[in-house]
């Protein structure tokens, strides 16, 4: 676990984010937009991700807004930036959608 929590280098997070369409880099979070086709799968995907997030006890910023968009930001806070567990967390987002 301990190399999950591990600051990641510009370049790893750069990598990383090839292969996670639509996520970017900004500040110290790495932060994707979603538009779901109506408020109901809006509300189960945010849903899907609280669960997967509660059980890898990583838990991201989600905001709702627009009836149908949800905005996730991932940050490892208390490493003050982004780690494996953020990219991790994304992937597994990607695959929720």
């Amino acid at each position: 676990m301990k190399s999950k929590m591990k600051l990641l280098k510009i370049d790893e997070i750069k990598n990383a984010l090839a292969k996670l369409p639509g996520w970017q880099k900004v500040d110290n979070t790495i932060i994707k937009e979603y538009e779901l086709k109506d408020f109901t799968k809006t509300i189960a995907f945010v849903v899907a991700i609280g669960s997967v997030s509660e059980k890898m006890d990583h838990h991201p910023d989600i905001l709702i807004h627009s009836w149908n968009k949800v905005k996730i930001t991932l940050s490892t806070h208390s490493k003050g930036g982004i780690t494996p567990m953020d990219i991790e967390l994304a992937g597994i987002i990607e695959n929720l959608n």
